[in-house]
């Protein structure tokens, strides 16, 4: 369609129709995503994608982060929307406040279908990420992020879960006693640990992210041969922010998706 197209006697704009579809896709995607694969996915060339795409950052439309583009500040109509873009751009701005405020990488993870999932991580330049190598799903009971959300859980989700799957030892220090985790689960502290349970040399800690029809958890590592940190602190950097994300993900209605 040229520029100044007529559809129905009306002058239609290609060019905004071209960044509204960008929007929109962006708006409706579970992860962020890279300009290029925007350019795939709205059929439009990698050039025009770019120009578009730069247009609608600077007017704060759309924000770029390392591994890809999420809405922005300006998107309008967030409080009418279910979309899965305003979930993850919601997310990921309280990882953002968690990972500069505290400098320690965060996470969030969430459960859904029966299952606990990692939705998105925040890095901190001066703490770096646990690397993944067992799936959250498979190994929720040796991380703080998957602890958090078991304890939330009915006695009845909580009992299904564990009875789907093995308590693997991931390291020596993996609770693989089925009673004694259960202990813990059901008289959680105020911030759930793990201490060396997922992966040698890091801690984690979690707090709740809860709102109608979510469970989630928000969680930093912390490497575990530094400097002891000021856990109490961390933890009610951590619930502030949780509970900022827990209003806004229940005022908003978003219930988003997981990978």
């Amino acid at each position: 369609m040229s520029p100044d197209a007529s559809e129905g006697g009306e002058t239609l704009i290609a060019s905004v129709q071209r960044a509204l579809r960008l929007v929109d896709i962006v708006a409706n995607s579970p992860r962020p995503l890279p300009t290029k694969v925007l350019a795939q996915q709205s059929g439009l060339t990698l050039g025009t994608t770019y120009n578009l795409v730069r247009t609608l950052v600077r007017e704060q439309y759309l924000a770029s982060e390392c591994d890809g583009l999420v809405l922005g500040g300006r998107f309008p109509g967030l409080s009418d929307t279910k979309a899965a873009g305003v979930f993850v751009a919601r997310v990921r701005e309280s990882l953002h406040d968690v990972a500069d405020g505290i400098g320690a990488t965060a996470y969030l993870s969430r459960y859904q279908d029966g299952e606990v999932h990692l939705v998105d991580i925040v890095d901190a330049e001066s703490s770096p990420r646990v690397e993944l190598w067992v799936g959250l799903h498979s190994s929720a009971h040796a991380t703080a992020l998957g602890k958090q959300i078991l304890a939330e859980l009915t006695p009845g989700e909580r009992a299904d879960y564990l009875s789907r799957h093995v308590l693997e030892e991931l390291t020596p220090y993996t609770i693989r006693d089925r009673e004694l985790l259960l202990r813990q689960l059901e008289h959680p502290a105020a911030a759930v640990r793990d201490e060396q349970e997922y992966a040698i040399g890091y801690n984690c800690l979690a707090v709740p992210v809860l709102a109608p029809g979510i469970t989630a958890s928000l969680a930093v590592s912390l490497p575990a041969d530094g400097p002891v940190p000021d856990t109490a602190l961390i933890a009610e950097q951590l619930r502030r922010t949780a509970n900022r994300l827990s209003l806004r993900l229940g005022a908003e209605g978003l219930s988003g998706t997981v990978l």
